[in-house]
């Protein structure tokens, strides 16, 4: 596997690491502007109601799986700019071919090629 495969592409490795970055800066930001939304739901009958204490549980577990989503997609970042580094970013981690630039232009994390991701 060579390095420098997005170069022959259009984007040079400090482009694809600065969109990295980006999309890593934006969803870390997301998840601690959402931090209060994950807080424990209080359980004061006098403060809030049943159905609002409900539909306040129900908040919290969504913002937990929203948090949720946004660590995962944080450590796929993680993970391609390991590969960025180690100069395999933009190869298939199953195949070895080269991933399509469209396909990496849509998910800057793709790991493995479309023909690879299908099962084939």
């Amino acid at each position: 596997m060579g390095a420098g495969l997005a170069e022959a592409d259009g984007m040079d490795d400090q482009q694809v690491k600065d969109r990295l970055l980006a999309l890593r800066a934006e969803l870390t930001d997301l998840s601690e502007g959402a931090a209060d939304s994950r807080k424990a739901v209080e359980l004061d009958q006098q403060s809030v109601g049943r159905l609002s204490r409900q539909d306040a549980l129900q908040q919290q577990a969504m913002a937990n799986a929203a948090d949720a989503q946004r660590a995962l997609e944080i450590r796929r970042i993680d993970a391609a700019l390991q590969r960025l580094e180690d100069g395999e970013y933009g190869w298939c981690a199953d195949c070895g071919e080269p991933i399509a630039p469209r396909r990496l232009d849509l998910d800057p994390c793709a790991a493995v090629c479309i023909d690879c991701a299908r099962g084939g």
